[in-house]
């Protein structure tokens, strides 16, 4: 758990143990309870990389097998060794259609290494899923902030498309953050995305910028661009996915601008790093 998590005085309810009686409030998610979770060979059937340090690989699904999820849900790839990694389908879901990754090179990383440095099309993976609640509420038509970290754009991507492929009547406001320019990897891709549905406004946010002034968009940390772009977040929905740092200064910070904490849904990607 995070130091905000700590600090708020949430807990694991699969490891605490309670020292007396205790009433457990609980909301069911129909919708995600009614797919089924599947280990499923695949092939790498493309491989792009799109950013220095950002490999967008496009899994191929045995035909003979359905394979159904989420947008904003992800799956576990399983190496030879029983070794788990995370990854959010990046495109909707649709009949017969490759899922989409982005992985980002971790330092060390056992899986992202082996992805930078020897895997090819072709090659056969192993993965369980899906996994995860991180989807658009249906039962809203409040206007949605999008807060994206890094390749935590992947499953914004795919909830933005599903929501516009199905004419969610509501507007969504997708703010992404990064490093440096270089780091928007899909920023055209995005772009076109906003330029073509009036309902949609796209804010990109470098934490890095350098002097030479070619940058003028929005500059310092993802959600410091929110709460300049909204005073008040009373009648908004949020969800974020990105580092734990950004989740938790999103939590920390949205709430005091009248966002329901109930209304605030969020996915919180951590890198593992093997030596």
């Amino acid at each position: 758990m995070s130091e905000g998590e700590l600090r708020r005085g949430d807990v694991l309810l699969c490891q605490a143990r309670p020292l007396s009686n205790v009433e457990i409030e609980a909301t069911e998610l129909a919708a995600s309870a009614e797919i089924q979770i599947k280990m499923l060979p695949c092939r790498v059937s493309r491989m792009e990389k799109v950013a220095h340090d950002v490999m967008v690989l496009n899994l191929k699904l045995p035909a003979s097998q359905r394979f159904d999820y989420l947008a904003g849900q992800y799956i576990d790839i399983i190496m030879r060794d029983g070794r788990r990694r995370s990854f959010s389908m990046a495109n909707r879901p649709q009949p017969g259609q490759e899922l989409e990754l982005h992985v980002r090179h971790v330092p060390n990383g056992y899986f992202s290494s082996r992805v930078f440095d020897s895997m090819k099309e072709k090659d056969l993976l192993r993965f369980q899923g899906p996994f995860g609640t991180f989807f658009l509420r249906e039962d809203s038509d409040r206007p949605a902030i999008l807060v994206a970290g890094g390749t935590g754009l992947a499953p914004i991507k795919a909830l933005l498309e599903q929501a516009l492929h199905n004419a969610v009547p509501r507007t969504f406001h997708l703010f992404w953050g990064v490093r440096q320019r270089r780091d928007l990897y899909f920023h055209d891709l995005v772009q076109a995305l906003a330029e073509a549905h009036d309902n949609v406004t796209y804010t990109p946010v470098l934490s890095e910028t350098d002097a030479s002034g070619e940058w003028s968009g929005e500059s310092g940390f993802v959600h410091e661009a929110v709460l300049r772009h909204y005073d008040d977040l009373s009648s908004h929905e949020v969800y974020a996915c990105g580092p734990p740092v950004m989740i938790d200064a999103a939590r920390e910070q949205f709430i005091p601008r009248g966002l329901d904490p109930e209304r605030l849904f969020y996915d919180s990607f951590e890198s593992a790093v093997d030596d």
